[in-house]
């Protein structure tokens, strides 16, 4: 006998609403949603890259993509731990990629990031 449910009482697509993923920041250690993170991976010569559009190979971490929470990852030795490394890792590239997005992150103001962030933390409660 047929529910018309599909599988074990499962709802349609059409009745979801798309949710972005909630990341942490491994520097600010504040939750933001996954689109307004930097996704930053660990490549095997020991380096940290950027990963903008979040699809390079890897075990990947995420950080609020600003200078100053580069820099409490860094303090916070972070990156190491988050990405599983035996070393200190080389987090220049990240450096210099969030030197070149300028003050307020990629194409957004720090207004809209913090709107976002607790737009985020409501829903995780929730």
């Amino acid at each position: 006998m047929a529910t018309g449910l599909g599988r074990a009482g499962s709802r349609s697509s059409e009745s979801r609403s798309r949710v972005d993923a909630v990341r942490t920041c491994i520097g600010s250690r504040r939750r933001a949603t996954r689109s307004s993170l930097l996704r930053v991976v660990a490549q095997s010569d020991g380096s940290v890259v950027a990963d903008p559009k979040a699809v390079m190979p890897g075990r990947g971490a995420w950080l609020t993509p600003t200078v100053e929470a580069y820099e409490l990852a860094v303090k916070r030795r972070a990156f190491r731990r988050a990405l599983r490394l035996e070393r200190d890792p080389d987090t220049s590239a990240v450096r210099e990629y969030l030197a070149g997005l300028g003050p307020d992150g990629p194409n957004s103001t720090a207004l809209e990031r913090q709107d976002m962030t607790e737009q985020a933390e409501r829903l995780m409660d929730n």
